[in-house]
C-alpha cells in the first residue's frame, strides 16, 4: 500500500512540475507577442518619416513654380529627364534665356556638363534690362557668353547649401553668393522665383534678375 502511495504521490509531483513549466512558457510568450507586436508599428512609422523628408528635400518652391506647366516636356517631370539647355527650351518661363543660350552657342556644353547648378534668369528679369542694353548685348557673343557661364555652377546646390551663404565659383571664373532670409533665396541679391528644379545633369534656380559678373 505504502508502495502505491509512493508511486501516486511521484506522478503528482510530476504533474505539477509539467504544468508550472507550462505556465511559464505560455506567459513567456505573451510578454513576447506585445513586444514584437509593438516594434512593427514603430517600424512603419519611422518609414513615412523618412519618405516625407526626402520629399521635401527634392520638392520645388518659389512663386514662380505655379507658372511651370503641369505636363509636357516643360513640367517638372518633363525637364528633369532631359539635360538642361533641352530643358530650358521646353519651360515658357525661359525662351529669352533659351535664345541667348543659343546665339552664344552654349547648348552643347550646357547639356554636355556633368552635375552642375544653372541660375536661370526669367524672361521677366531679362525685361528689365534697357532694350538697347540687352540687343547689344546679344549680338556680342564674347559679352554674352561671359554672362551666361555667370549663372552655372559646378556640383547640383541643394536648398541646404544656398541657405549656407557660402560663395559659388562660376563657369565665368567669378564668384556668387546664395543667401536665404525670411524664407526667400537669393543669389546676389536676385530672387529665386523657382528653385529646385531638377534637369537630367543640373539642378536650376529660376531667378528674377540677370547676373552681370564683375568683368563685364
Amino acid at each position: 500500500m505504502q508502495k502505491y502511495r509512493l508511486i501516486a504521490a511521484t506522478g503528482l509531483v510530476a504533474g505539477l512540475s509539467l504544468a508550472t513549466a507550462a505556465c511559464g512558457s505560455s506567459s513567456s510568450s505573451t510578454a513576447a507577442a506585445p513586444a514584437s507586436s509593438s516594434s512593427s508599428p514603430m517600424t512603419s512609422a519611422s518609414s513615412p518619416m523618412a519618405s516625407s523628408s526626402a520629399a521635401t528635400a527634392a520638392k520645388n518652391f518659389g512663386p514662380g513654380c505655379a507658372s511651370v506647366p503641369a505636363s509636357g516636356a516643360g513640367s517638372f517631370t518633363g525637364m528633369a529627364t532631359a539635360p538642361v539647355a533641352t530643358a530650358a527650351s521646353a519651360n515658357p518661363l525661359l525662351s529669352t534665356l533659351v535664345t541667348a543660350v543659343k546665339k552664344a552657342g552654349l547648348v552643347d556644353t550646357l547639356n554636355s556638363a556633368s552635375n552642375i547648378t544653372v541660375f536661370a534668369p526669367d524672361n521677366a528679369a531679362f525685361a528689365k534690362l534697357p532694350k538697347a542694353t540687352l540687343a547689344k548685348v546679344l549680338a556680342d557673343k564674347k559679352e554674352l557668353t561671359q554672362i551666361l557661364t555667370y549663372h552655372v555652377a559646378s556640383g547640383r546646390q541643394t536648398p541646404a547649401d544656398l541657405a549656407m551663404g557660402m560663395g559659388l565659383k562660376t563657369l565665368e571664373g567669378g564668384m556668387v553668393t546664395p543667401a536665404l532670409a525670411n524664407g526667400t533665396y537669393s543669389v546676389n541679391k536676385a530672387t529665386v522665383v523657382c528653385g529646385n528644379v531638377q534637369t537630367s545633369n543640373a539642378t536650376v534656380y529660376i531667378i528674377d534678375t540677370v547676373l552681370m559678373p564683375p568683368s563685364s
